[in-house]
């Protein structure tokens, strides 16, 4: 991977966790020499670890909608701030632009952002890895949740084992580098026929 697409909140949380978070996956992703692409944000986690990588002299790409840039919530200080019309053409600019995906913790913009990639991963569109840094386990209602659309038949274990999930930058990146990112898509389906 040489550019990571991270996803997290436009706030910093209540834990000190979560920004040390942000503080080790900007050291990681710099040590790893893979640019980060983000939504362009100043604010929140968002601009926490953007500014840790350009402090580190590693490759930040923004990518903002014109609505959020006007409410003047654009980083100007990035390796590239790229302003486009909506949101659709964001998140297709960072998905293009990226060769991962990872989510931090965040709010709804940050789930429909990782259910999206993660449900282009099963519909076979990308093979990119889809990972969630689950900082004080902050994750595991959502993969409780995804064990209970497996027992509840609307979601393959297969399906659901190719989203990457650690508690360390550093062991986050290491099973999404590594690990194939092909799920199985429709096995119970193919079986019926």
């Amino acid at each position: 991977m040489r550019a990571v697409c991270v996803y997290c909140g436009s706030r910093e949380g209540k834990r000190k966790e979560y920004t040390e978070a942000a503080l080790a996956l900007a050291a990681e992703l710099v040590k790893c020499k893979m640019s980060l692409v983000y939504g362009g944000g100043r604010v929140g986690l968002m601009g926490i670890i953007a500014d840790e990588v350009m402090r580190l002299g590693g490759e930040v790409v923004g990518i903002i909608p014109e609505a959020l840039m006007r409410k003047e919530v654009g980083h100007s200080g990035l390796t590239e701030l790229h302003v486009v019309p909506n949101m659709h053409e964001r998140k297709k600019m960072m998905a293009d632009r990226s060769d991962g995906f990872i989510s931090m913790p965040g709010g709804i913009g940050t789930y429909e952002e990782l259910f999206e990639t993660f449900t282009w991963l099963q519909l076979g569109y990308h093979s990119k890895p889809v990972g969630l840094l689950n900082v004080q386990n902050f994750y595991d209602p959502l993969l409780h949740f995804l064990r209970h659309a497996i027992d509840e038949g609307f979601l393959q274990a297969s399906q659901a084992a190719s989203l990457s999930v650690a508690d360390a930058p550093a062991d986050l990146l290491d099973i999404m580098e590594y690990t194939p990112h092909k799920p199985d898509l429709w096995p119970e389906q193919r079986s019926r026929v």
